[in-house]
């Protein structure tokens, strides 16, 4: 295979590039080969499930012989981190605090951030559990554009110093209310006191949390256990796109194993093909400019519909 593989593996790039397409040829070649594959798209535009004519959801669904697809619905993901997170604040707070969680809650979910952090701690119960748990041997993420994907697997880092924050905070928190409470003879600490209780369980959660994204993060970072693939077109523009996302998924430290280069125009086409060879030809450039030493692979525009499972097959032979 040409394409550099690894356990977990994201393709990525400006929209419309062929991502979908791509990733899901990919799958198709490593399944067909023995693999056991779980592809996963994280793009709000799904085209996964239009590519195999089912309906798809977040649960991992079996379509052929080794491969397992899910969709990842960013507002139902949201929902559902919302709730389990109500879950663990409601178990922590006295009753008579429970409608000012429930507020809290409600106006979180349209805050700065919400929709990716949720997306994020999916991704990592997915990654967390997928290869060790799921039995699979590769995962390989189709995601959305690049400056969503470029936030998303930049978060990582920044919630694991946040997590890092809380919990040195709420450890002085629980420094001061022992003091209080020693001064003014209240409850005896152990296992019995109540506000302890809850003070052990909030840590507990923060830990846990702490946990969830440091696996992430070494998965991430780790070379021979996660690739990023930039699928890009042979343009201008997809181009000076595909070099800035190099730069940001490169510096958060996740390895950029390759480029495909889609739908690259026929050398014998006639004219009209021949005044695209020549744009492509500067646009080729351009990249070799911009990103030299990168590996690249590089796939022909074909001439048929190439939204279909048949078309992956052709595509899968060509990576």
């Amino acid at each position: 295979m040409l394409l550099t593989t690894a356990p977990v593996m994201f393709f990525g790039g400006k929209g419309g590039v062929g991502k979908t397409t791509v990733s899901a040829a990919t799958a198709v070649r490593l399944a067909e080969g023995g693999a056991r594959v779980l592809l996963v798209s994280t793009d709000p535009a799904h085209n996964l499930g239009h590519i195999w004519s089912v309906k798809l959801s977040d649960t991992a669904t079996p379509l052929e012989p080794g491969l397992d697809v899910m969709e990842l619905n960013p507002a139902a993901t949201t929902e559902r981190h919302l709730l389990q997170v109500g879950d663990s604040m409601r178990a922590m707070m006295p009753e008579r605090m429970h409608r000012e969680v429930d507020k809290h809650l409600e106006l979180s979910r349209n805050s700065p951030g919400m929709h990716e952090a949720a997306m994020l701690e999916r991704i990592a119960e997915i990654v967390g559990a997928g290869v060790d748990d799921g039995g699979y041997d590769h995962i390989i993420f189709d995601t959305a554009p690049s400056g969503h994907t470029s936030r998303l697997l930049a978060l990582p880092e920044l919630m694991a110093a946040y997590t890092d924050g809380l919990l040195e905070r709420r450890e002085k928190s629980d420094n001061f209310s022992r003091l209080a409470r020693g001064m003014g003879g209240g409850v005896v600490e152990g296992k019995d006191d109540p506000v302890e209780r809850r003070n052990q369980q909030i840590r507990s959660v923060l830990y846990q949390r702490r946990r969830k994204f440091e696996v992430l993060r070494g998965v991430l970072t780790d070379p021979s256990e996660c690739v990023f693939h930039i699928v890009l077109t042979p343009e201008r523009l997809p181009v000076m796109e595909s070099a800035e996302l190099y730069r940001d998924i490169s510096s958060t430290g996740i390895r950029v194993a390759g480029l495909v280069v889609n739908r690259r125009s026929p050398d014998d086409g006639g004219e009209f093909t021949a005044a695209r060879r020549e744009v492509e030809r500067g646009a080729m450039a351009q990249l070799d400019e911009l990103l030299p030493g990168v590996e690249r692979v590089e796939l022909p525009w074909l001439p048929r519909e190439i939204g279909t499972r048949e078309a992956l097959s052709e595509i899968a032979a060509l990576l």
